[in-house]
């Protein structure tokens, strides 16, 4: 099998947290999203992946992914000019996936659950394609599935963010295609918006007879959609600390409890930590500062004189005024907060590179 991980899309529900770079690469407990798609297709035994990158600085994809070779996979790149559809960036790939049954993976979702035993079901099966439903309290803002009432185990149609729709199975965007895919798309015509939809892909293939099934998903999905979306994101990866299925083993860190601290990393004594929290490499956590829970600070961030909680704050940055208060607040990389008038805040978003002198 191939695996496809989607890295276009403007972002703009992100913004100003998306005006230098994509959405994709916004760090969930001090990891790029779209990593947690590319781990997830790699522990099921893919190692060709095909990234599909947008005109918002691919450039910084290519930086930070290379050939793939530092993540253990072999990485091509395929270029979608403009954001036509899923179903686009997917047709794109066509030479890239051959004969070979393959997994879409959209980058800016996460998962709670592997694919293993989904990816078994597909391969070992003779569908034509398998997607993943997650049940939602607000339906009307994906792609929805409708099961057969006289067969349960039969998806009756899918439809693109119904306005007041019966069922709340949303498809999440994780789907397991075979090459029948691609000749369904050749005949899809554009949605109202101009996108070709992989909710009317898939519609389409079951009105011409092909065999989709689906799985419900355990545990939690998350769509990274808005900065909201990615501080709960956050929440969700960091209360796996600890536990046999914890997204964050990495190397050279410490875990104490649910904290995790990176190598030469210096906390003062007159400074606190609550967890669950990660906290990166060659930082300094000064004299004053309170954080937690459900705090990541990024790589080679110095900090004093704040209290932070439920937040998240990028690589390179600095924190240390007279006092700092942030809550559900997302501060990105390289971006500094100084001076001496107290700052408290919740919900607050800074962009790349912005010095705040308060």
């Amino acid at each position: 099998m191939k695996g496809i991980i989607l890295h276009g899309g403007h972002g703009t529900r992100l913004l100003p947290l998306t005006h230098t770079g994509p959405k994709q690469l916004l760090p969930i407990a001090n990891k790029p999203m779209s990593q947690y798609a590319l781990e997830d297709l790699k522990n099921v035994g893919i190692n060709d992946i095909a990234i599909v990158v947008g005109d918002i600085y691919p450039e910084k994809v290519k930086e930070y992914y290379g050939d793939g070779k530092e993540f253990g996979v072999n990485i091509t790149y395929i270029y979608q000019e403009k954001p036509k559809g899923i179903s686009h960036a997917i047709r794109l790939c066509k030479e890239f996936v051959g004969d070979d049954k393959f997994i879409v993976y959209l980058g800016d979702n996460v998962l709670r659950k592997n694919l293993t035993d989904y990816t078994k079901k597909f391969s070992s099966s003779d569908l034509d394609a398998m997607i993943l439903l997650c049940e939602v309290d607000n339906p009307s803002k994906f792609g929805v599935a409708y099961i057969d009432k006289d067969d349960s185990s039969k998806i009756k149609n899918i439809i693109e963010k119904p306005k007041n729709s019966t069922s709340n199975l949303a498809v999440i965007g994780v789907y397991f295609l075979t090459p029948k895919i691609f000749d369904i798309i050749d005949i899809l015509k554009p949605s109202s918006r101009g996108e070709l939809e992989i909710t009317d892909a898939l519609q389409l293939s079951m009105d011409k007879g092909n065999k989709i099934a689906y799985d419900i998903v355990t545990g939690w999905w998350k769509d990274t959609g808005t900065p909201e979306d990615i501080i709960h994101a956050n929440r969700l990866v960091l209360d796996s600390i600890g536990t046999d299925e914890q997204f964050l083993v990495e190397k050279d860190v410490s875990i104490k409890g649910n904290i995790i601290i990176g190598n030469n990393t210096d906390i003062s004594h007159d400074s606190s930590i609550i967890g669950p929290a990660i906290i990166g490499k060659n930082c300094k956590i000064g004299r004053n500062v309170r954080l937690g829970p459900y705090v990541s600070i990024g790589d080679n961030c110095t900090l004093g004189n704040c209290n932070i909680e439920n937040s998240i704050i990028m690589q390179n940055c600095k924190i240390d005024a007279k006092e700092v208060n942030l809550s559900s607040s997302i501060i990105s990389h390289s971006s500094q907060i100084d001076g001496g008038i107290i700052l408290k805040k919740s919900g607050f978003l800074l962009g790349e590179r912005t010095h705040l002198k308060i």
